[in-house]
């Protein structure tokens, strides 16, 4: 009966035990895939939004291995005082077999030199001796367990106290473990403010300039509409779409932004462009893609020193971004006639009847 209670006992026992393993067995999978996913993220994503996304992800990283940690002490918390109490069960029996071992080896001194021997010669023969002899067994299997069973409990107790102290260490080191992830995730979150007030300038710094480029754009277009409401008179000659297509490049380099809105990677805004940004050497020669006569040659707000030719049917070209001028305003210009020199970047624009249209289309 008492074997069938202690089972019970232990069975109920280690049901807390199997919770927190269940658990901690849940949080390492948890760990895992967030580990996954964080290298997913770092392999897809950069900039600030993406560091952002991967301090997200190493946040939520942290607060599992945290709770890894606080699941793991408990646990081992559990085992500690377990064992702990085992330790001082196996004490009191320690004491208890030490207590009868001693009152053995006092009756035994008692009989003095000879112990058992003389116990059994004091048998006197007019007495049953079976009797006597089993008495003696009896007194010998008796001593003879008690100082088994002081030595079977003194060796336990070593054993429990050493895995004691063992479990004291894991648990000390896991102590120590939770305390450095804590303050690492304080750590992160530090960062992570940090970010968050980094994004917030970038996206503020991002809504002026965009507002800038708007207005610029704005500014250039109604100069162009300026311009073509000033200029009605067609100049003649052969349409300059006939060559669509077939026009040399106004200078040497390579497109850096093309025609139509461009968007921000990181906030996905969108800003006006009406036509191409080249990439040039500065001082490379620029030159009029087709003949027609110049119309604003000067200075202009944003984009530097910028030339507008009219062509045949009222067709426009505009060379923005140079470093010097070498037309002025209602000079004729020929075809491939040098305008100026370039900077590190120009942008270049064709309007057909004062609708931009994509450069590209227009250059071979």
């Amino acid at each position: 009966m008492l074997l069938i209670l202690a089972a019970g006992t232990a069975s109920r026992g280690q049901e807390p035990e199997r919770e927190r393993l269940a658990e901690l067995e849940s949080i390492r999978a948890q760990i895992a895939r967030l580990q996954a996913r964080l290298e997913t993220v770092r392999s897809k994503r950069a900039g600030l939004a993406g560091e952002l996304d991967q301090l997200n992800i190493r946040l939520q990283l942290q607060q599992q291995r945290i709770s890894e940690a606080v699941t793991a002490r408990q646990l081992l918390q559990d085992r500690w005082e377990a064992t702990q109490k085992k330790v001082r069960e196996l004490a009191a029996a320690e004491q208890e077999a030490r207590e009868a071992l001693r009152s053995s080896l006092v009756g035994l001194y008692r009989l003095g030199q000879g112990g058992y021997l003389r116990l059994g010669l004091s048998i006197s023969s007019g007495t049953d001796l079976l009797q006597g002899i089993r008495q003696l067994r009896y007194f010998a299997r008796r001593d003879s367990t008690a100082f088994q069973r002081y030595l079977d409990t003194r060796a336990r107790l070593s054993v429990e106290r050493d895995e004691l102290a063992a479990q004291r260490t894991r648990l000390d080191d896991w102590l120590s473990a939770e305390k450095r992830r804590r303050s690492e995730m304080e750590s992160l979150r530090t960062r992570q403010r940090g970010l968050l007030a980094r994004t917030e300038r970038e996206q503020a710094d991002l809504v002026d300039q965009t507002r800038a480029l708007r207005e610029k754009a704005r500014k250039l277009a109604e100069l162009l509409d300026a311009l073509y409401g000033r200029n009605t008179t067609d100049l003649g000659g052969r349409p300059i779409q006939d060559f669509r297509g077939a026009l040399d490049w106004p200078a040497r380099g390579s497109v850096a932004a093309g025609f139509g809105p461009q968007k921000d990677p990181r906030y996905n805004t969108l800003i006006p462009h009406n036509g191409i940004d080249i990439t040039t050497s500065t001082g490379e020669a620029v030159r009029a893609v087709y003949p027609g006569k110049v119309v604003f040659a000067a200075n202009f707000q944003g984009y530097g020193p910028t030339v507008v030719i009219m062509h045949a049917d009222r067709v426009f070209t505009l060379y923005a971004g140079l470093s010097s001028l070498e037309v002025r305003r209602g000079a004729v210009v020929s075809l491939d006639q040098q305008l100026g020199r370039a900077g590190d970047l120009l942008y270049f624009e064709i309007r057909v009847r004062n609708h931009p249209e994509d450069p590209r289309r227009w250059l071979r």
